[in-house]
């Protein structure tokens, strides 16, 4: 985990907590069983798995002061130095990756309990949180969740629409119970949930309904001037994932003389920009259904780019508990019988880009 340069400093705040703690806490084994708490244990839990303190505190909705001083508090109740500060870097000692899964198997045990509990109490209704990118939740969804509620009927549902980035943060902070996304557009080491796979999401490039790109081998030679001029004209997306530098290296090598008319960060208003003749993009097959059916206005075509893979994140339980197991269910009922919108082989020109491009 890297630490915030602006942070105050953690080995500072440690020995701080260490000058105020009680003589008597820290005096025998006992006592430093006892005041072991399951909110130390969520902010271990929290900062191991954070980029930084801040992220951490964030998930946490706790200030940053509070969460170092409470992980220097649990680290003098333990004995034992959790973390090494490392330059910019927050790094688990041997004690502290001793601690997580441990730590990992209490937390998740008690949330079962709580869970649990909740089903015994005045006859409250179950709901399964989820959080998700536009086009699962628009399009995968739905009959997933009609589904479910025909076998759980007292179950509801709490549906965001987010970010990759903030479906973690929304994961790791406990607000919400599955996270749809693609696998892709994340940092897969130490994202600490069960990844179950949904579907592989080729990339097409969508153009105007009007631009035919089939068979082209040297556009600048077989293309009208108006043509052209559409083909080099980009829409992009600004997402701040890691799939965003994928499509750029695309660009620049398939089409390198296009420029960029436009930036989004949805999807769904690129395409209805191409749709309305603004230019062309790059994107998810998947997301060109989001207004249901095959998309209308727009022509697809293979874009030869590695498939976005589609995932529900969730805390391991999830997996085997119901109601959330039966959603994961369904949704992997929905996926195997999705079909792809109609696209178009990929033109000559894109299989062997060179000087002829736009």
């Amino acid at each position: 985990m890297k630490a915030d340069d602006d942070a105050p400093d953690f080995d500072a705040a440690a020995q701080l907590a260490l000058a105020q703690e009680p003589q008597r806490h820290r005096a025998g084994e006992s006592a430093r069983r006892s005041d072991v708490t399951l909110h130390q244990l969520r902010i271990f839990w929290a900062v191991a798995h954070s980029e930084t303190l801040t992220s951490a505190a964030k998930q946490l909705g706790l200030a940053q002061p509070s969460l170092s001083q409470q992980l220097s508090k649990l680290e003098a109740t333990l004995g034992s130095k959790l973390f090494h500060r490392r330059s910019n870097e927050m790094v688990l000692s041997e004690e502290g990756r001793f601690l997580l899964p441990r730590a990992e198997t209490v937390l998740r045990d008690m949330q079962e309990l709580e869970e649990s509990l909740q089903r015994f109490t005045g006859g409250q209704r179950a709901t399964v949180r989820i959080a998700g990118i536009t086009s699962m939740l628009h399009v995968l969804l739905p009959p997933a969740v009609t589904r479910t509620h025909e076998d759980y009927p007292d179950v509801d549902f709490d549906i965001q629409e987010a970010a990759p980035n903030d479906i973690l943060e929304l994961l790791y902070g406990r607000r919400v119970n599955i996270g749809l996304l693609a696998a892709n557009s994340i940092a897969e080491a130490g994202v600490g949930f069960l990844q179950v796979p949904l579907l592989d999401d080729p990339y097409v490039l969508v153009v105007p309904e009007n631009l035919r790109l089939d068979g082209v081998r040297n556009p600048r030679a077989e293309l009208d001037p108006h043509a052209l001029d559409l083909l080099g004209r980009s829409i992009q997306f600004n997402f701040g994932t890691q799939h965003t530098k994928r499509i750029e290296d695309w660009y620049q090598r398939m089409l390198p003389h296009s420029r960029v008319v436009a930036q989004c960060r949805s999807f769904e208003v690129a395409i209805g920009l191409v749709r309305a003749g603004t230019g062309v993009c790059l994107a998810p097959a998947l997301s060109t259904m989001m207004g249901g059916g095959a998309p209308a206005g727009v022509r697809l075509y293979e874009a030869g780019l590695p498939s976005r893979r589609l995932v529900a994140l969730v805390p391991s339980q999830y997996r085997r508990q119901p109601p959330y197991a039966g959603l994961l269910d369904r949704l992997q009922d929905v996926c195997a019988t999705w079909q792809h919108p109609p696209m178009l082989p990929t033109p000559p020109f894109l299989d062997y880009p060179g000087q002829t491009t736009p």
